[in-house]
């Protein structure tokens, strides 16, 4: 029989699980151990063979020994490590080790046990603190060639269905831009419009109608002509005779309805539409950068990111941190960091963080199981699932039983 195919993809079990496996099993087959004796002796051996029951004794420990090697060996377990979700099996493969390297394994842990004093066993488990390809095999495990894995079911977490992405809004730094300063708006010059026509206080008497020109040439002898005066009116005396009168009409551009200029007197040009006025120097309207004004054009400072496990980088956007996290449909996510866990405590997709376009560090907890706790100078507190918080330089941030370091670099 063989483990399941994906048991490889398991993260090592923790040293505290691994050793509570080994006491429970140690327990179980100590028992078992000192029932067999005492049947055999009470049924088999007689009074005064002290010698018999020692052989007993060791029969019996090499019995239960080599069935908890065998099932080890053929199933990648026991009583002890099945009790808290442990599996033994060959590094790369996720199969089981076989039934020789399950005793070879077994041997050399009965020989650190009760030989020792329990010695032999703390050795073990320190190789196995030290082991430099951090999946904490002792040398017991090296010997055949094994490695302990946690095979618990991972907790289900409920995935929010979310039809777009969602933005990160720094609250805290909205409060505390001012508010940009209202342009001086310069009004469009309006263009002139004609003047409204105005009715002539008294009727003017009709005038005889008169071809409309320009100007008329005046003849270098004008000969007088008789002008036939209105009844009742006499020629005032010394005043000559007028010479023939030039009608000028009004101008193209004139309104209608206007009074007509007097006789004689040639038109006034229209009036010239004034030029806008030019604005004053203190409030001359120019074109402002989309910053703002030369904070706007301050270099963003970049963050540096580490984790306890190694990690380290610097944000670039949007990153997600869990075990196996995994973006929303159309979230544009540029670091996928996968931790291991060693008690399980770190979700999926536990969390994330991001730098705001103020360029201040911002990190959001996605509703993880255990939840994220930012610890700012010795002081930590829980982040509310959902709401973002900014983070500072130095600020450390606890994801389960994973640790992030924030660093500013300008």
């Amino acid at each position: 029989m063989t483990a399941p195919a994906d048991a490889s993809t398991f993260p090592p079990a923790g040293l505290e699980r691994r050793l509570y496996a080994f006491t429970l099993d140690r327990l179980i087959a100590w028992t078992l151990e000192a029932v067999l004796v005492a049947t055999a002796a009470h049924f088999l051996v007689g009074p005064g063979h002290p010698w018999v029951v020692v052989g007993l004794v060791v029969a019996a420990v090499l019995v239960v020994g080599l069935g908890f090697a065998l099932l080890l060996g053929l199933r990648g377990t026991s009583p002890g490590k099945a009790a808290l979700g442990l599996r033994v099996v060959r590094p790369g493969t996720g199969l089981p080790i076989g039934a020789g390297p399950a005793l070879l394994r077994g041997l050399v842990l009965g020989a650190a046990t009760l030989p020792t004093f329990g010695l032999g066993v703390a050795t073990l488990a320190w190789t196995a603190v030290m082991d430099r390809g951090r999946q904490r095999r002792g040398w017991h495990d090296h010997v055949a060639d094994s490695v302990v894995v946690d095979v618990r079911p991972v907790p289900v977490e409920p995935e929010e269905v979310v039809e777009a992405p969602r933005q990160i809004v720094n609250l805290t730094a909205m409060r505390l831009v001012p508010a940009p300063r209202a342009e001086p708006v310069s009004a469009p010059a309006r263009s002139p419009r004609p003047a409204p026509a105005r009715l002539p206080a008294e009727p003017s008497p009709p005038q005889p109608s008169e071809p409309l020109i320009a100007e008329a040439p005046v003849p270098a002898q004008p000969v007088p002509e008789p002008v036939t005066e209105p009844v009742g009116t006499s020629p005032v005396p010394g005043t000559p005779p007028p010479a023939r009168r030039r009608s000028l009409g009004a101008p193209l551009g004139a309104p209608l309805g206007a009074p007509a200029e007097a006789p004689g007197v040639p038109a006034a040009p229209g009036p010239t539409p004034p030029a806008p006025p030019a604005p004053a120097p203190g409030h001359a309207t120019v074109a402002r950068s989309a910053t703002g004004g030369p904070e706007g054009r301050r270099r963003l400072a970049r963050w540096r990111v580490s984790f306890d496990s190694g990690e380290s980088f610097l944000v670039e956007g949007l990153a997600l941190v869990g075990r196996r996290p995994e973006p929303r449909p159309g979230e544009p996510v540029r670091h996928l960091v996968p931790l291991r866990s060693e008690d399980m405590s770190l979700s999926k997709t536990h969390a994330q963080f991001q730098v705001a376009p103020d360029g201040v560090l911002v990190v959001m907890d996605r509703g993880s199981t255990n939840g994220s706790i930012l610890i700012r100078q010795g002081v930590g507190r829980e982040l509310a699932a959902g709401r973002p918080a900014t983070l500072l330089d130095g600020d450390r941030i606890r994801f389960g039983d994973r640790e992030m370091t924030v660093a500013r670099e300008d």
